[in-house]
């Protein structure tokens, strides 16, 4: 009887091990977001190439979405900006003209800000910033101004327009 309890209580711990491993694997909901800090990290320094392979992190993320953990009106949103967010982070994976990736980034920036808004994917506060020069935006991490779109030449230009609280 002894030997009997040893084994279920061996199997539940290797069943409960194994589920939360699952669970670490599982594609995160800001997964999306981190890439895209990822390309917009790499922007700033200003090396198409870098930035290239980001945009090929954050296509995979894009691709590796977990959809089928949404509400179905979340699904649908998710639908609706995916094919855009697919588009412009493609580009900017194939070219590594820093000018050309900058323009889909603008493009990539407002329709995530648009998914994250609608969905609540993020889990930190992200900032919403603008640059003036440009006239566009940009999503960050943080609340110091470190602009994509000129990089070092105009490093600060910019300010948060908009912050959204982590969401619950």
């Amino acid at each position: 009887m002894k030997k009997i309890q040893i084994l279920i209580g061996a199997m539940i711990a290797i069943f409960s091990i194994s589920s939360v491993s699952a669970q670490d694997n599982a594609p995160k909901k800001d997964a999306v977001l981190i890439a895209y800090y990822g390309v917009k990290n790499a922007l700033i320094s200003g090396d198409g190439a870098a930035t290239s392979a980001k945009a090929k992190d954050l296509l995979a993320a894009i691709t590796a979405f977990p959809a089928d953990q949404l509400s179905a009106a979340d699904k649908t949103n998710w639908t609706k900006y995916a094919a855009k967010l697919q588009f412009d982070a493609r580009h900017i994976a194939e070219n590594s003209n820093i000018a050309h990736q900058r323009e889909h980034f603008a493009s990539l920036s407002e329709t995530l800000f648009a998914t994250v808004k609608a969905l609540k994917l993020n889990t930190a506060a992200v900032y919403w910033a603008y640059c003036p020069m440009k006239k566009t935006y940009w999503l960050s991490e943080a609340a110091t101004i470190k602009n994509p779109y000129y990089g070092n030449e105009m490093l600060t230009c910019g300010e948060v327009k908009q912050t959204l609280p982590a969401a619950k």
